[in-house]
């Protein structure tokens, strides 16, 4: 098998994937999103990941997703900004059939979710196999995510994923569980030009860069992706003072964000601040208002991002 490369480095967002009151897809509003991302500079969009209420979806729709992305992105201008799509599912099989789904719809890499519906059956051996399958069947190159918050607290170590790295198709990882120590020995260990190691969270975006991570893949950039990019720069610039400050503000704002409901709470903000979209999500998920919660730094960050 050839020795795949992994996504270039920069700001990749999660999208969230917009809905009408029936819960049907609003074409139109991701098509908004999709174009705002990318005009914010965002190196690449992750169509599925755990905000696009993948697992609400049918498989249908998720390739309708991925195909709207993609042709939006291309029809634009943007023919440049790389599709990652989610495909974990809860069997091996029904993971290759997505991998081969995404492909077809544009996508160029897939992020994989471990299967956690018989959580004291995944054990080590039974990861790593399952990940090693998929990566043979899959037509592009795999990602790791890991996210014990939504597999029932499966929670791959740096050894496991280092082991899954010495396969040619696997080419990095999403580490939704924030852990910085766990990203370091990973991008410490592992070739950058051939593994890519992100932090799923924007609370440690600038601490991932000095870590040697490849960017971030966050779900605060559905916000901010301007605010992300000029982190970014200053990092690059070795405006390290500029830059934590910023991430400060990236921090204080991911942090309120969790706490309002995350996706509906993106949509409900993007709506509101931005003109597109409503905030309808997928039952048993619930809407949110914004009323009664606290999203003082939010504000402050999207003040920020219309700046830029």
């Amino acid at each position: 098998m050839t020795v795949s490369s992994p996504p270039p480095h920069g700001v990749y967002v999660p999208a969230v994937l917009f809905m009408d009151e029936n819960e049907d897809l609003d074409i139109p509003a991701i098509q908004s999103h999709v174009l705002r991302l990318a005009q914010g500079g965002v190196t690449g969009i992750l169509v599925q990941g755990s905000n696009g209420e993948a697992q609400h979806l049918s498989h249908d729709e998720r390739k309708q997703a991925i195909a709207t992305t993609r042709q939006t992105l291309n029809e634009n201008g943007f023919e440049h900004v790389t599709v990652i799509a989610g495909t974990g599912g809860q069997s091996t099989r029904e993971t290759k059939k997505l991998c081969v789904d995404a492909k077809e719809a544009g996508a160029s890499f897939v992020l994989v979710l471990t299967p956690s519906t018989w959580p004291t059956q995944m054990t080590k051996p039974n990861i790593i196999r399952f990940h090693r399958e998929v990566a043979d069947a899959s037509p592009i190159p795999t990602m790791i995510y890991n996210f014990p918050t939504v597999t029932a607290g499966l929670d791959l170590d740096s050894d496991t994923i280092t082991t899954l790295a010495a396969h040619p198709n696997i080419v990095g990882t999403k580490l939704s569980c924030g852990n910085i120590g766990k990203l370091q020995r990973l991008t410490s260990a592992l070739n950058p030009s051939e593994f890519a190691t992100f932090p799923g969270k924007s609370d440690v975006f600038l601490q991932g860069l000095i870590s040697g991570s490849a960017g971030v893949i966050g779900a605060l950039p559905n916000v901010a992706p301007k605010a992300h990019i000029r982190l970014l720069k200053l990092y690059q610039e070795g405006k390290l003072e500029e830059a934590v400050k910023l991430q400060a503000l990236l921090g204080h704002a991911d942090w309120q964000l969790g706490k309002i409901g995350s996706i509906a709470g993106i949509k409900a903000i993007v709506s509101k601040q931005f003109g597109y979209g409503d905030p309808h999500v997928r039952g048993p998920l619930a809407p949110q208002t914004l009323q009664d919660v606290s999203i003082n730094k939010l504000e402050e960050l999207i003040v920020l991002e219309k700046s830029l």
